[in-house]
């Protein structure tokens, strides 16, 4: 027969109850005490020192001792381990651009690569012809606003924004990016403001022909100052291709066998 004298409380840190039952060759003790808890999880980050268990002088060897916890609390256990997994999670994807700057992905990153600067070029120039058609529609007596309007997105104009880009990104490479990228936001403000314009006109809300003129230049200018910086030779192979892409659609005579221009058929 055993008898035991717990001098010092056992602390736990949950609040699952602790049962430990003994075993011996002469029958079973229970041994019940009550368990102070502690509630805060942050009160220390070392657990307390264990207190050692006196035993009467004329006890034996001390038998197995096993604990069990109740599987509710096994269950609250992992249920707060998922909320905080979850919570870490979180605050790392809520992390702003700027904090995660030069990251290690960054070497696994990559920029999609480009079309030739041919490509681009030869819609940009449809665009800034068929800019001067939007204008030419607003000079009449009634000018229908909403198909004007349907025009910034139909044809080589639906694509002038992914166009210029590209078109920026290529001056970018040879030094002229600052005038090259000030050029593309001057020119698609312009368009956004005719856009809007055009949206007011259409709804027989005040908006002067006039002011969408003014948009028109601006955005027309930004393009031939977004020109200036593709390389002669491509320019002008560029324009002849817009002017035949043009004649071959104003005329069904023209034959538009050329390679060139099958190209360009096939990218706008």
């Amino acid at each position: 027969m055993w008898k035991f004298e717990i001098t010092e409380p056992i602390r736990l840190a949950d609040s699952s109850p602790f049962i430990c039952v003994l075993d011996s060759s002469g029958g079973m003790a229970t041994l019940s005490s009550t368990a102070h808890v502690s509630t805060n999880p942050f009160s220390s980050l070392t657990p307390p020192p264990l207190q050692p268990i006196k035993l009467a002088a004329n006890a034996k060897k001390l038998p197995r001792v096993r604990c069990a916890s109740s599987p509710s609390n096994w269950r609250e256990s992992r249920r707060l381990v998922s909320i905080s997994l979850s919570l870490g999670l979180s605050n790392l994807l809520l992390v702003p651009n700027y904090a995660v700057a030069g990251s290690p992905f960054d070497n696994y990153v990559k920029r999609k690569k480009l079309d030739p600067l041919e490509a681009y070029v030869s819609p940009v120039i449809l665009t800034q012809l068929q800019i001067k058609d939007l204008e030419k529609s607003l000079e009449g007596d009634e000018p229908q606003f909403a198909t004007c309007r349907s025009l910034l997105r139909s044809g080589p104009a639906a694509s002038l924004r992914v166009n210029i880009r590209a078109v920026a990104q290529y001056a970018s490479d040879d030094g002229n990016g600052k005038a090259a990228s000030s050029s593309v936001d001057q020119c698609l403000r312009a368009l956004e403001e005719l856009d809007s314009l055009l949206l007011h006109a259409s709804r027989k809300e005040q908006a002067s022909v006039k002011s969408m003129k003014a948009q028109i230049n601006t955005a027309l200018g930004a393009l031939d100052s977004l020109l200036k910086t593709v390389p002669s030779d491509v320019l002008d192979k560029g324009k002849v291709a817009a002017d035949s892409y043009r004649s071959s659609l104003e005329n069904a005579d023209v034959d538009i066998s050329d390679p060139d221009l099958k190209q360009l058929e096939s990218i706008l």
